[in-house]
């Protein structure tokens, strides 16, 4: 009967070691996730600033506090001419 018990143990003992490790790494990477995500999402924030320049709010900080400026731009000229070409008048032929 012991012979029968002998080869299992070993394959028991692999189970278990897998298990043991599989559980370990989802434990771990639970605990890690939040971390990773921070980590992620302020290296996309830099590639982003980097691509547009500037800072991620679309502003820099380059006055005095206090100071309030407004930027305007100036309206828009029309350039386009009373003349728009000739009237063509279509027919229905029957």
């Amino acid at each position: 009967m012991k012979a029968q018990l002998v080869p299992i143990m070993p394959f028991l003992k692999t189970l278990l070691i897998l298990l043991l490790v599989y559980f370990g790494l989802r434990f771990l990477f639970r605990l890690s996730k939040p971390y990773l995500f921070r980590f992620l999402a302020k290296k996309m924030t830099q590639k982003f600033e980097g691509a547009f320049g500037g800072t991620a709010y679309g502003y820099e900080k380059s006055q005095p506090e206090g100071k309030v400026t407004v930027d305007q731009t100036p309206p828009k000229q029309r350039t386009s001419s009373k003349i728009v070409g000739e009237y063509i008048d279509f027919e229905e032929i029957d």
